[in-house]
């Protein structure tokens, strides 16, 4: 009895903590964004350097908000009994964010598209190791009921991006290209956020409707 009042107030308590602590790293993510902003003056003339840095700073932040979108749609949607990892994925994820941001600049874009590859890697596998252990909860049976266990095939809607996107970055890292395919590359990332933000947004307001 006293075990289930545990998990159950460990349940209960989940999403405050969770988001409690993301909110920190992204708040000292958005932080160090900032500084950065208020460091490089290049950003602040007119030039094809500063147009595709500018780009790729909005890109970086898409990509906070999306992590933001993920973790708060986890916790929302699903209840499962947490262990000390769960609690320890917001740093590790907070640690990629603040190398990516750290990687802003027109001379470390190949370093720049190999983190945030990893960034897209770490989340899908927070989202897949979280998404096992809701499915073992009774509370979410109503959902996964509906919903078969993911297999490999999956998985590629995530593989397929991250390793793409690191693939890319090597390309740039060992070429040391700063010119306008890097800016075609930055485009796209963006866009490809600004979709999964849409998409995240979607596939929520279904979920809610149901």
């Amino acid at each position: 009895m006293a075990d289930n009042q545990i998990s159950r107030r460990a349940k209960a308590n989940l999403p405050t903590v969770l988001l409690t602590l993301l909110s920190i790293v992204q708040a000292l993510a958005l932080e160090l964004m900032w500084t950065h902003l208020g460091e490089e003056p290049y950003l602040y003339t007119w030039s094809f350097v500063a147009f595709m840095s500018w780009v790729q700073i909005g890109a970086t932040f898409l990509g906070i908000l999306l992590i933001w979108l993920i973790y708060s749609d986890l916790v929302m949607r699903f209840s499962w009994v947490p262990t000390s990892t769960d609690t320890i994925f917001p740093f590790l994820v907070g640690i990629v964010e603040f190398a990516n941001i750290s990687a802003l600049g027109p001379t470390k874009i190949g370093l720049w598209f190999m983190i945030l590859g990893v960034l897209f890697a770490a989340m899908a596998w927070v989202s897949q190791v979280t998404m096992r252990r809701a499915r073992l909860d009774a509370d979410n049976e109503d959902f996964f009921s509906a919903v078969a266990p993911a297999i490999w095939r999956d998985h590629l809607r995530s593989i397929i991006p991250a390793t793409g996107l690191m693939l890319l970055g090597a390309g740039f890292w060992l070429s040391g290209n700063e010119g306008w395919i890097a800016l075609i590359a930055i485009v796209g990332v963006f866009i490809l956020l600004l979709l999964q933000i849409r998409l995240s947004h979607n596939y929520t307001q279904r979920s809610y409707k149901q």
